[in-house]
């Protein structure tokens, strides 16, 4: 079938839309280099806190809460090679609670409330917001700091009224939330190579 002259093909279009979507993911991913330094350091964290005794928990909106659970499952499953598992959870999981917490006080304590009853001195939270603008987040941060615990913050964009909070943070910069949610999950499976290689098999 002919097209009009001057007139877009639909292929054109979508090939164009690619590009784009490809160019913007290499913008985000060459950022990556300058978190190098704070990755290290929640790998320290994390294994400092899975070798004595702690856990990892994490919480995030979405498909933020879709990698928490990804990310709590390679640790306490296992990410490549056969080890023990290590406690790990994450917080967006069980609808019961999220929606009993959401009814009975507010979404904004959907996660907070958990780190109160389940979070000890010498855990570690992960928190991931691909705006830097979740208040449940930013709630679960600042309760996990009151009990103790050594906080990630997983950030995306400018880090939102969230930087700051965290013991450590990690931010993707840039505009596009699909290029942000796909460096934050490359992040956090490098963190758990990084974490699994000094864990104890048994």
């Amino acid at each position: 079938m002919s097209t009009t002259a001057g007139s877009t093909h639909p292929g054109e279009k979508q090939s164009a839309h690619f590009r784009g979507s490809l160019a913007a993911a290499r913008e985000t991913f060459a950022a990556l280099d300058a978190l190098e330094v704070p990755l290290l350091r929640a790998a320290d964290a994390v294994v400092a806190a899975l070798t004595s005794g702690g856990k990892l928990m994490l919480c995030g909106n979405g498909g933020s809460a879709s990698d928490a659970a990804h990310i709590a499952a390679e640790f306490v499953c296992r990410f490549v090679g056969d080890r023990r598992p290590y406690p790990a959870m994450a917080l967006g999981v069980d609808g019961g609670l999220l929606t009993a917490i959401g009814n009975d006080y507010d979404f904004v304590d959907a996660f907070s409330r958990q780190v109160h009853g389940f979070g000890q001195k010498g855990d570690v939270l992960i928190g991931i917001s691909s705006s830097g603008k979740s208040r449940n987040i930013l709630a679960a941060i600042e309760e996990a700091r009151r009990r103790g615990m050594v906080t990630i913050a997983l950030l995306g964009r400018d880090g939102g009224f969230t930087k700051g909070a965290a013991d450590i943070e990690l931010i993707v910069t840039g505009p596009d939330t699909a290029r942000i949610q796909e460096a934050q999950k490359f992040l956090l499976h490098v963190l758990c190579e990084l974490a699994e290689e000094r864990l104890p098999r048994e």
